[in-house]
C-alpha cells in the first residue's frame, strides 16, 4: 500500500506544479466572475437615457404619438425607473427637411464630455412612415443591437396606434389586449421545489457536461503521456523492480485523478461562492442589484454535487485505465492515435448525448445510456439535473459503473503488464489478445 501511496503522491505532485495546471485551475474562476459581473456592468454602462431628435416631416403630427410611445420607455422594471429616451421634435417640410436633418446630424456622435447638449441619434418621420413602416435613423449607438430593437418596438407600437385611431378603434383597448403572458419556470423534483428555474437546470446541466468532457479527456490523456514518456526513457525497468505492474497502473491513474479532483473541487467552490455572495459583488463595484440578478449563477445543489463527483471518479478510473493501457502498448505519442480514438469516441458520444438529454432527461435513449458504463459519467447527473430519478435507477447505474471500471481495470492490468516492457513495433490486434490470455 506504501508503494501506491508513494506513486499517488509522485503523480499527483508532478500534475499540480505545473504552471499549466495552476493557470487552468486560477482561469475558470476568474472567466466565472467575469461571466457574473461582466453583463451587469455592460448593461449599467449601456443604460443611459439617449437623447433623440425627431424630425417630423409628417402632415399628420406623427411625431407626437411617436414622441410618446418613446418616453413611454423606461431604463427598468419599477414604477420610478427613469423615461429610456429624452426627445425633442423638430417640424420640417419638404423643402426644408435635408437642412433640418443634417444640421441636427451635425450635433450628434459626440461624447457626452464633449457636447453635454448633443444628441445620441436623429429619428426623421414623413407621410411614406405611416403608410409603409419605413423611416430613417441616424445615430452614434446604430452598432447596439438590443438598444436599436428596442427603439425600433417603441416606434412600431407607436404607428400601430395611429393606424388603429384612423381605423376607429381604440388603440389604448388593443395594446392592453396583445400583453405577451410572461412564465415564469421552476423546477419540481420528487414533489418538491428547488428554487431552480428553467434556464438555470439547463445551464447546470450542460456545465456538467462539458467539464466532465474535458477533463476526462485532458486528465486521461495526460496518463496515457506519462506512461509513454516513463517507457520511452527506461523509468518502467526500473520502476518494476520494486512494483508490481497494477500498482503502478492504479497509482498513477489515482494520483492523476486526484489532480482533476482537485482541480474539480476549486472549480466547484469558485461556483458556489461567486453565486453566494453575487450582491456583496455587485455592491463593492457599483452594479445595481438588478443588473446581476438577470444573470445568476445557478448553484448545484448537495445531492447533484455529490452525484456528480461520484460519477467523475468512476469515470475517470474507467477511462484513464484504458488510457494508461494504450500509453503501454505504444512507443510514441503517433503510435497512440491509432488505438485512442477508439476511447476518445466513446468520451465524444457521452458528452454529444447531453444534448439529447436536455430535451428529454426522461426518454428510452437517456435511461439506456446512463446504464452503460462508458456513458454514464456524462448522462446520468444530467438527468438528476433535469428530471426526478428514481434510486433504483441510480443504484443500477452506480453499480454497473463499478462492475464496468473492474472490468476495464482488470483487461488494462493485464496489457499494462505486459507491453510496458515491449519496444519496438507496436503490437497487432492479435498480439494484444495474445497478452490478455497470458
Amino acid at each position: 500500500m506504501k508503494k501506491i501511496i508513494a506513486v499517488i503522491r509522485r503523480e499527483f505532485v508532478e500534475r499540480v506544479r505545473t504552471k499549466a495546471f495552476v493557470i487552468s485551475t486560477v482561469m475558470l474562476p476568474v472567466f466565472i466572475v467575469l461571466m457574473a459581473v461582466l453583463p451587469g456592468l455592460m448593461m449599467s454602462g449601456s443604460d443611459h437615457i439617449a437623447r433623440i431628435a425627431v424630425v417630423d416631416a409628417s402632415s399628420t403630427g406623427l411625431a407626437q404619438p411617436v414622441s410618446q410611445a418613446l418616453q413611454a420607455e423606461k431604463l427598468g422594471d419599477t414604477p420610478d425607473a427613469p423615461a429610456r429616451y429624452d426627445v425633442q421634435v423638430f417640424p420640417a417640410t419638404g423643402q426644408d427637411l435635408v437642412t433640418v436633418r443634417n444640421g441636427l446630424i451635425a450635433k450628434t456622435g459626440y461624447s457626452r464630455q464633449h457636447d453635454a447638449a448633443g444628441f445620441d441619434g436623429v429619428l426623421v418621420l414623413t407621410d411614406h412612415t405611416l403608410s409603409s413602416g419605413k423611416l430613417a435613423y441616424y445615430g452614434g449607438n446604430v452598432g447596439a443591437v438590443q438598444s436599436m430593437k428596442t427603439l425600433q418596438h417603441a416606434v412600431s407600437q407607436a404607428l400601430v396606434g395611429v393606424r388603429l385611431g384612423k381605423s376607429g378603434v381604440d388603440a389604448a383597448l388593443v395594446r392592453r389586449a396583445m400583453v405577451p403572458a410572461q412564465m415564469r419556470t421552476t423546477k419540481v423534483s420528487d414533489g418538491k421545489l428547488t428554487g431552480q428555474s428553467g434556464a438555470q437546470s439547463f445551464l447546470i446541466a450542460y456545465f456538467m457536461g462539458f467539464i466532465l468532457y474535458i477533463s476526462i479527456l485532458v486528465y486521461g490523456q495526460q496518463t496515457m503521456t506519462s506512461v509513454i514518456e516513463e517507457k520511452t526513457s527506461r523509468i518502467m525497468e526500473v520502476l518494476t523492480s520494486s512494483l508490481t505492474p497494477f500498482q503502478m497502473l492504479l497509482g498513477k491513474v489515482l494520483g492523476v485523478g486526484l489532480a482533476g479532483l482537485t482541480q474539480m473541487a476549486i472549480w466547484g467552490s469558485s461556483v458556489f461562492l461567486v453565486s453566494s455572495q453575487r450582491l456583496h459583488l455587485a455592491g463593492m463595484l457599483g452594479m445595481s442589484a438588478e443588473a446581476i440578478q438577470r444573470f445568476p449563477i445557478p448553484s448545484m445543489a448537495p445531492g447533484l454535487l455529490v452525484v456528480f463527483l461520484l460519477y467523475f471518479v468512476l469515470g475517470f478510473l474507467l477511462y484513464g485505465a484504458l488510457y494508461a493501457a494504450i500509453g503501454a502498448m505504444c512507443n510514441t505519442i503517433q503510435e497512440t492515435q491509432q488505438y485512442a480514438i477508439f476511447v476518445t469516441v466513446f468520451i465524444m458520444v457521452g458528452f454529444f448525448a447531453v444534448f439529447s438529454l436536455i430535451k428529454d432527461p426522461s426518454g428510452s435513449l437517456g435511461t439506456t445510456m446512463s446504464f452503460i458504463p462508458f456513458f454514464a459519467p456524462f448522462t446520468m447527473p444530467v438527468r438528476w439535473s433535469l428530471s426526478s430519478v428514481p434510486p433504483s435507477q441510480l443504484a443500477l447505474s452506480l453499480g454497473l459503473m463499478v462492475v464496468g471500471l473492474l472490468a476495464c481495470v482488470w483487461l488494462a492490468a493485464r496489457i499494462y503488464r505486459t507491453g510496458i516492457l515491449m519496444y519496438g513495433k507496436k503490437p497487432s490486434w492479435r498480439e494484444l489478445w495474445r497478452w490478455i490470455r497470458a
